[in-house]
């Protein structure tokens, strides 16, 4: 249970900081512009690789890229979870017209369901999860070079 707890803390951290950056963007109209959406990306990477550097600082002989790479899947999608239910409840109960602005802002006269919109930001993060995963453990992998 150990091993979970510091890449899940690190998660609900992350996932705080991206639901506060939403909320400031809602503050002041601009969270319905998916350019902003970029900045969720540098959050949860940095997430993941604070949560992995604390992995390897707490138990260097022990660390492995295997363990580093869980680490950060693990920050990630906790992340990615508690920011989608929060999506979907923003959506749903606090800004009822929140798909309508967003549909809107993209130009566009087609239907879609809160469903539809939930599973497209839940895949966004989990994308991001290992996009950022893999990135990180670039930097703290155990170089096999012989120089």
């Amino acid at each position: 249970m150990k091993n979970l707890s510091l890449p899940i803390r690190f998660g609900l951290v992350t996932s705080a900081v991206l639901i506060a950056y939403f909320l400031i963007l809602s503050l002041v109209d601009k969270h319905t512009n998916p350019a902003f959406s970029f900045v969720n990306a540098i959050i949860t990477g940095f997430g993941i690789y604070e949560s992995t550097r604390l992995c390897k600082l707490e138990n260097p002989e022990k660390f492995s890229y295997g363990e580093g790479f869980k680490t950060g899947i693990i920050t990630g999608f906790t992340a990615t979870l508690v920011f989608t239910i929060f999506f979907l409840f923003y959506a749903t109960e606090v800004n009822t017209t929140f798909l309508p602005q967003l549909v809107k802002k993209l130009n566009g006269n087609f239907n879609i369901d809160i469903g539809m919109v939930t599973f497209v930001v839940a895949i966004m993060g989990l994308a991001t999860t290992v996009v950022a995963s893999l990135t990180v453990m670039q930097l703290f992998k155990k170089s096999r070079n012989l120089t």
